[in-house]
């Protein structure tokens, strides 16, 4: 498989993946703490990744320092953002939270700039305020509800301190990377360093533990544990190690688009004018900041 190929899939596959799982994590509320559901989640995923490694013979044995990386990586893309997310969506609905998600692009480059001297280029800019100025129009609506109903400040800060720590995270794992730490064996220890810790976390604050049976709960556990976690991040963040975390952010705002269209299938929601607008802006900012158009060029042309 060439290069360019195997870039392209690692961009379709996590973006696929992970618009579908906003709305899968609906069906992880209600019976079990979300504080356990991520705990299953991200223990589930650790077992399968360890698995891998166990039969492609992979390296498991690393010193101190890497396992802190592991660790810390852990808390923040695999632990406490999650933790976070899941509480939000017990109040915001995930398209919403998609697209507060979608702002990560700037996060990942001030961050990227400012710990692994990541370059920020003007496409890059321009290409996030098209993007996130598209993902707005799609949600314009839904945002103005949910602002009216005033429930919703502290699911946002929720939501946006989640951001942040899944930012850090995305920027740790790009720096674990390049200190050639294998993406692999640093998922598989970050997510069971991840799981384990808001497993003790809740154990401390004497949170009942329980397991939803049904079927809905236990599918969508494993479909978030092995394609949202295991699959998605993995193609994830090789992607995020080859292009920087930058430009690898635009997958996270290409999902809301996709957990769109979920939610039009499965939760009603209705197409406007200023939805259909905001795709094609969406569109154009991925484009650009992926430097597969050149404004200067679309500008030439108007002239």
């Amino acid at each position: 498989m060439n290069n360019k190929l195997q870039t392209n899939l690692s961009f379709l596959i996590p973006s696929l993946i992970w618009g579908s799982t906003w709305y899968a994590i609906k069906f992880q509320l209600g019976v079990v703490n979300p504080l356990f559901s991520v705990s299953y989640r991200f223990i589930l995923a650790g077992i399968v990744l360890l698995g891998i490694c166990v039969v492609s013979k992979r390296e498991l044995r690393f010193n101190r320092k890497a396992h802190l990386m592991f660790f810390i990586q852990g808390l923040t893309l695999f632990g406490f953002n999650y933790w976070l997310v899941y509480l939000a969506e017990q109040y915001l609905t995930s398209g919403f939270i998609a697209v507060i998600f979608s702002l990560i692009i700037f996060t990942n480059m001030l961050f990227g700039a400012i710990f692994i001297r990541s370059k920020i280029t003007w496409q890059i800019v321009l290409g996030g305020i098209l993007a996130i100025s598209g993902t707005f129009l799609i949600f314009k609506k839904e945002f103005v509800v949910l602002m009216e109903q005033g429930v919703a400040f502290e699911a946002i800060l929720m939501s946006i301190a989640s951001l942040i720590l899944a930012s850090l995270g995305n920027v740790l794992s790009a720096h674990n990377q390049k200190q050639n730490l294998p993406v692999v064996q640093t998922n598989a220890f970050g997510m069971l360093y991840g799981a384990g810790s808001l497993f003790i976390i809740g154990l401390i604050k004497d949170i009942p533990l329980n397991f939803d049976l049904h079927i809905s709960y236990m599918t969508s556990l494993l479909y978030l544990a092995v394609f949202g976690s295991v699959i998605a991040f993995n193609s994830y963040l090789k992607l995020l190690g080859k292009i920087g975390p930058a430009k690898a952010a635009y997958i996270l705002v290409i999902v809301p688009v996709i957990a769109m269209l979920f939610s039009t299938f499965f939760e009603s929601y209705l197409w406007q004018k200023s939805t259909f607008i905001g795709v094609i802006i969406l569109v154009l900012g991925n484009l650009i900041a992926l430097d597969k158009i050149k404004p200067e060029k679309l500008i030439s042309r108007w002239r």
